[in-house]
């Protein structure tokens, strides 16, 4: 993949583009990852997209100096200038689990410019409860922000919570290996307060999607704990078009193969 950088305010992206196709897609990555984690879609994709992915704030070399949660008009006002830099104005979308939740997002403000949709493992598809309260109320945030230097509190709970039956070991896992050191704690609560305005809204997605006709690919792992395949059957009701694909995988779904999966689907 080749780099590039788009600047923004007092900000600069960073992303990276590969493939030669004459559709443009523009990919959005997961939590803790970066651009160069779709690398490998170039060899099942590169023929028909031209692949364009970035950074987003606190993640590989995107630098975010505005002081403040970056916004639905940020991450479009971002795309707008891939999309001039790479002289395309419709453009195919792709999101990775955090980047799912983002790329509904970009439906809420773009879905007439949108081709196609392709959602890996998405966040976005429902509303996660413990997300919501420390992230859209001030007295869950300080609560977050007190476990990330004081986790034993935490730890606790889910102890308790995983011998009730309450919290499966894979979620239990997840959360312990993002939470078992204090620059993970941290990097967790700068990425969950820092994203907190965007929020999706699911209903009006899905109307703008079938009112554009915007193919929408909904792609999860059989054995993925953290995204349930089951969420692609609440938000695929038929009102839209829409394909939902279940590969014999967890929640790591990116790799050479599933350009090809891709391809083949849209």
């Amino acid at each position: 993949m080749l780099d590039f950088y788009v600047p923004y305010l007092k900000s600069r992206f960073h992303g990276c583009t590969a493939g030669s196709g004459e559709q443009l897609l523009i990919c959005l990555h997961g939590f803790g990852e970066s651009a160069v984690y779709f690398t490998p879609l170039a060899e099942g994709l590169g023929d028909m997209f031209t692949i364009v992915a970035l950074d987003m704030p606190l993640h590989g070399c995107t630098e975010w100096h505005e002081d403040r949660p970056f916004e639905k008009d940020d991450l479009v006002a971002v795309v707008e200038l891939a999309l001039q830099q790479y002289g395309h104005k419709r453009f195919s979308l792709l999101g990775y689990s955090m980047g799912g939740r983002l790329a509904l997002c970009l439906v809420q403000r773009m879905a007439d410019r949108i081709d196609n949709l392709i959602m890996l493992a998405a966040d976005g598809l429902r509303n996660n409860p413990w997300h919501l309260f420390v992230t859209q109320t001030t007295v869950g945030n300080r609560i977050f922000r007190y476990v990330t230097y004081h986790p034993q509190f935490l730890f606790s709970l889910m102890d308790v919570a995983k011998k009730l039956g309450l919290l499966n070991q894979s979620i239990y896992k997840f959360v312990s290996q993002r939470m078992d050191q204090l620059e993970k704690r941290e990097q967790v609560y700068n990425v969950w307060t820092i994203m907190r305005k965007m929020m999706p809204d699911k209903q009006l997605c899905k109307q703008l999607l079938s009112k554009y006709n915007v193919l929408t690919l909904l792609i999860f792992g059989k054995y993925d704990r953290v995204i349930p395949p089951v969420l692609g059957d609440r938000f695929a009701d038929g009102s839209f078009n829409c394909k939902k694909l279940i590969l014999e995988k967890g929640h790591q779904l990116i790799s050479a193969q599933l350009g090809t999966i891709i391809k083949n689907n849209l």
